[in-house]
């Protein structure tokens, strides 16, 4: 095994010293060391997140000062927290959605930062699939009726044949397409950018989101949360759901507006949701807890053991490449 231990001279200390890599998502190479080996073998100076939770504002203010390199999860890198970076030279994202990430601070200071945009897409749209199926046919409530004795037939809706809306035609909702063409499901699509030829293959229809909202039977997510972007879905926009309609969005939790959601779910104008993301998170307090008509999971999307060791192998790759001076493969700015 050949080791290429990586330096810096530090002008302080006048001396070589290890490049030094915050790690903070705790599943970070937790299915495999491959990228924990891919950064020790360099000599890379390692500290993990090991307190159980994201990182708070005080401690990234800590923790980013002196390090090279930094491998983020959900934890806050605000433009305060960023300009406290005074060696850094990546932020490599684990996961897809940057907007924890203030990338014009980034870019200010010459840092790059990257992403892992293809490493759990098919994770995602599994989950947004599976939360399709388990608002059509209550699943849950039927778990939680049948251990606790109370047997009864309970009646959903149907999956097959209906119409679902799908806001975002990138990676993720490319793969819900071809999930939902197994249930040979109309197919009404709503994306800024145009992929003519992927339409045009699985036999789709691009809408304006009006038309989205006003004809789908289940409704999913699957763009970026930014300023043109949050709360897309908010009090009109569920007012043109069909009461017999469904939302899932497995996106960012900012995209729709939670106040909003929970008075169309209370005052039955929305048949159910399905919310994998919020607001804030970790979620502590929320209104949505109290209906029987929303299930909720605490941002599972990307956490399949395949997606987890293709999302650490991604974002090891990304910060090697830029700490050694090469173009990274997924680079955001």
């Amino acid at each position: 095994m050949i080791f290429c231990y990586q330096f810096i001279w530090d002008l302080k200390k006048r001396k070589f010293v290890y490049m030094k890599i915050l790690i903070t998502p705790r599943s970070f190479a937790s299915f495999s060391d491959k990228s924990i080996k891919m950064l020790t073998e360099r000599g890379y100076k390692i500290k993990r997140n090991n307190t159980g939770r994201p990182y708070k504002k005080e401690e990234m203010l800590k923790l980013i000062k002196d390090v090279d390199g930094i491998i983020i999860g959900i934890d806050e890198l605000s433009a305060e927290i960023i300009e406290e970076a005074n060696e850094l030279k990546a932020i490599s994202k684990y996961g897809t959605g940057v907007d924890n990430i203030d990338i014009n601070m980034a870019t200010n200071k010459k840092i790059i930062v990257t992403s892992t945009p293809t490493a759990n897409v098919d994770a995602v749209a599994d989950l947004a699939f599976g939360l399709i199926l388990s608002l059509a046919r209550r699943i849950p409530e039927a778990d939680k009726k049948t251990k606790s004795a109370k047997w009864g037939k309970i009646i959903g809706k149907s999956v097959w044949k209906k119409t679902i809306g799908i806001i975002g035609l990138g990676k993720i909702g490319r793969q819900v397409v071809k999930r939902a063409k197994g249930f040979e499901m109309n197919i009404l699509v709503f994306d800024i950018v145009k992929d003519k030829k992927f339409v045009q293959k699985y036999g789709i229809k691009y809408v304006n989101l009006e038309k989205l909202l006003r004809k789908s039977d289940y409704i999913t997510i699957h763009i970026p949360l930014n300023d043109a972007t949050r709360n897309m879905i908010s009090y009109e926009e569920l007012e043109k759901i069909k009461e017999s309609a469904f939302l899932i969005n497995t996106s960012r939790g900012g995209i729709v507006d939670e106040e909003a959601l929970y008075d169309a779910l209370k005052n039955n104008k929305l048949r159910g949701a399905a919310l994998d993301v919020y607001n804030n998170e970790p979620l502590r307090e929320s209104p949505l807890k109290e209906l029987d008509n929303v299930i909720m999971t605490p941002h599972i999307g990307a956490y399949t053991e395949e997606a987890i060791e293709n999302m650490s192998i991604q974002a090891a790759q990304n910060l090697i490449d830029v700490l050694e001076g090469r173009e990274p493969q997924n680079r955001v700015n």
